[in-house]
């Protein structure tokens, strides 16, 4: 641009300035509809694998015959949270799937809406519950809990997830927006061209990084409640703490992510057997990193701390960990510093009436 600068005359100056403009939004506008067009893609793969799955089933003799051994007859739920290590996580049940026999499917709502809709919701239940040919089976999406009860279902899913501290977990989503991963870098990412570092959205009160962005752990355990989504709830952060505590069989913390695994594969070896050495050695697994974060300065972390959204929040993430590390204290020991998972520590006796 220097060099036209030189050359030509400013009217033909500002000319090839608008050309460049234009030309610029019209590659932002094609990248778009092709990004659009991969996602429809996807999508129409996805039924079609669906349709396959069954058709093959459905030749193979009818669904209702189908029986499920209780070890199989299993559905974990991971309702993911963004920016939590979640893809990192998932990436170990995909390696470990083919393995240890089950099924892992993503829940890919449009885009990423973590609310389903009502017809969703009976949708979800009702595919979840009865698709035999899927399970045992591992669903893993960004959506909000699901009370599996209001649909009147006697064996209900099991939760599990993973929370991390507040601010972290909205400074790593506000880079990747803007710079993505190393897990798919030539990926174009919503922010992508935005320089800003967090600091300076903080300092400028920028939307991208208002405390109102940290209210979004507590929502998704909360549920599908609107109440739910009603930013500064302390009624959904009761909410969220009471299904916590009552529908999840556990929830990590991404701080102590490896501990949350030897939990998983000493609690449900169905599924996880083999997991925390292939956390420890994995070549994949483990190794995803937002690219291009700066960590935000004190003054940055104090500003936010004074909200009361993020006191709620923070709230919540402390309350989770503290019961991480209950469960965690009573499933192992530790021993010139590494943690060993506890043997059986109860057994029967006294058993009446006595066998011939």
């Amino acid at each position: 641009m220097g060099l036209l600068r030189i050359m030509l005359p400013p009217k033909l100056q500002l000319l090839a300035v608008l050309v460049f403009g234009v030309a610029v939004l019209f590659l932002e506008n094609q990248i778009q509809k092709l990004e659009e067009s991969r996602g429809k893609l996807e999508r129409a793969i996805a039924r079609h694998e669906v349709r396959e799955i069954e058709q093959r089933h459905t030749a193979d003799g009818p669904r209702q015959d189908v029986t499920l051994d209780e070890e199989d007859d299993v559905v974990i739920i991971y309702n993911r949270v963004p920016k939590t290590a979640s893809t990192s996580f998932t990436n170990i049940a995909y390696d470990l799937c083919a393995k240890n026999r089950y099924h892992v499917l993503h829940i890919n709502t449009t885009k990423n809406n973590p609310v389903m809709s009502l017809q969703d919701q009976v949708r979800f239940v009702k595919n979840v519950t009865s698709w035999k040919e899927m399970k045992p089976g591992f669903y893993h999406g960004h959506v909000s809990y699901l009370d599996f009860a209001k649909f009147g279902v006697k064996k209900k899913p099991i939760y599990i997830n993973v929370i991390r501290d507040p601010i972290e977990r909205l400074v790593s989503y506000y880079y990747f927006l803007r710079f993505g991963d190393d897990y798919r870098p030539g990926l174009r990412r919503r922010k992508q061209g935005d320089k800003k570092t967090f600091d300076e959205c903080v300092a400028a009160g920028g939307s991208d990084c208002a405390p109102e962005k940290l209210w979004l752990q507590i929502p998704f355990f909360c549920g599908h409640s609107s109440e739910c989504w009603n930013v500064g709830s302390r009624w959904a952060l009761e909410q969220a703490k009471y299904n916590l505590i009552n529908e999840y069989f556990l929830v990590g913390v991404t701080e102590e992510l490896e501990d949350f695994i030897m939990l998983l594969e000493a609690a449900l070896p169905r599924f996880f057997r083999g997991a925390t050495e292939l956390y420890r050695t994995g070549k994949k697994s483990h190794l995803r990193k937002t690219t291009e974060k700066k960590l935000p300065t004190k003054e940055t972390i104090a500003k936010l701390q004074q909200s009361e959204i993020w006191k709620m929040e923070n709230e919540f993430y402390e309350f989770a960990l503290e019961q991480f590390q209950f469960v965690r204290a009573h499933a192992v020991r530790e021993k010139d510093g590494e943690l060993y998972i506890l043997a059986q520590n109860f057994f029967y006796e006294k058993i009446y009436p006595k066998s011939n």
